[in-house]
């Protein structure tokens, strides 16, 4: 189609009525500089002024102009451990030797056989079998209560604390609401019987969880069991910080692998080592303020959930048979084609393409059911 000579003559009715239009070189919008370019200033008030340039656009950045920096990725703030009371720590209590125990129960006895004697209460075959003389007794009055009581509570006070303490278990010792110590030696002590004790097991201890809901990358639902290797580090925390500590424990196994990916069974060794690598971080470092010391946390049994254990049984099936078919090609690929560039080396056949591509078709269907007859 032929334009008219006169188009650029002629006039056109303003699409704008209001505006002043300017012309902007096409060429000038997609400069490299960023900005527009500053109006030169007058020298004088009688100097002409320079004509303004046209603005520019400047290029994006990030553009196919500049290459795009990298944005750099601001850590997330780190969730704050959670705390207890700084002054629970673990301190040893104040204990003595079974003999000072043994000593003063057996005092206390003595003391009332001989109140007794002096009450003339003592039976005379016990006076005849300890030798003792015969006095006439002065009675029941209160001074030989006084000395009862005295033995007594000797006596009490020292079989009463008598203890056996064993190794790997602990006593933490409070005594009106106030943590008073712990006690972690073994053998024959004498703790005050006053204060009230809790047996603590300090022993390194397995803990097999129950199977726990996890997921893996694709956000598949599956059942995890886990194998915690872990001890109390510190019994006051472990038996005073916390409720139950050995289900905190618990409970943080279960938080760290709702937050930690875990690879279903069969999986790579180095992504099962991953992921318990995480568990055991995770679940140390929430175990830690209440006096749990925990060495590893490993999957021990991964499977998934039975909702979807069959559709994914299916699924592998599908990739381990999908797996076999992709091999069984190639190895017939590579067999076609080393016969038949050994039977053209060695000219044993002169083949045009189409004579080719007919050879190359009939080994590949005898190979291909060769194969099929072998596969049981």
């Amino acid at each position: 189609m032929e334009l008219p000579a006169d188009l650029p003559n002629r006039s056109f009715p303003r699409l704008i009525q209001n505006e002043a239009t300017t012309e902007i070189p096409v060429h000038l919008l997609f400069r490299d500089e960023a900005g527009p370019a500053p109006a030169p200033a007058r020298s004088s008030p009688a100097a002409p002024a320079a004509p303004v340039r046209p603005a520019v656009v400047g290029s994006r950045r990030g553009g196919p102009d500049e290459p795009s920096r990298p944005r750099r990725r601001v850590p997330a703030p780190a969730r704050p451990a959670p705390g207890v009371d700084p002054a629970l720590v673990e301190r040893p209590a104040r204990t003595l030797p079974g003999a000072a125990g043994v000593l003063a129960g057996a005092c206390g006895a003595v003391g009332c056989v001989l109140t007794s004697w002096w009450a003339g209460v003592l039976p005379p075959l016990a006076v005849e079998v300890l030798r003792l003389p015969s006095v006439t007794g002065a009675g029941l009055g209160l001074p030989q209560w006084a000395a009862y009581a005295g033995a007594g509570a000797l006596g009490l006070l020292g079989f009463g604390g008598l203890a056996r303490g064993r190794t790997g278990r602990a006593w933490v010792l409070q005594r009106f609401g106030r943590y008073r110590g712990t006690v972690r030696r073994g053998g024959l002590l004498w703790v005050n019987p006053l204060v009230p004790r809790r047996r603590v097991d300090v022993r390194l201890r397995h803990w097999r969880s129950e199977p726990l809901p996890a997921a893996d990358a694709d956000g598949v639902a599956l059942r995890v069991a886990v194998l915690v290797v872990w001890r109390v580090r510190d019994t006051a925390r472990a038996a005073l910080g916390v409720d139950d500590h050995e289900g905190y424990l618990r409970d943080c196994v279960e938080a760290a692998l709702a937050r930690v990916t875990v690879r279903a069974a069969g999986g790579a060794r180095q992504t099962a080592e991953a992921a318990g690598e995480a568990l055991t971080r995770l679940v140390a470092r929430e175990a830690e303020p209440v006096g749990i010391e925990v060495f590893s946390v490993r999957p021990a049994r991964v499977e998934y959930d039975p909702e979807v254990a069959g559709a994914m049984h299916r699924r592998s099936v599908a990739a381990l048979d999908a797996r076999d078919r992709a091999g069984a090609l190639t190895s017939v690929v590579d067999s076609v084609e080393d016969t038949v560039t050994r039977l053209t080396m060695r000219g044993l056949v002169d083949l045009d393409a189409g004579e080719r591509k007919v050879l190359v078709r009939d080994l590949t269907v005898a190979f291909c059911a060769g194969r099929r007859e072998t596969i049981p």
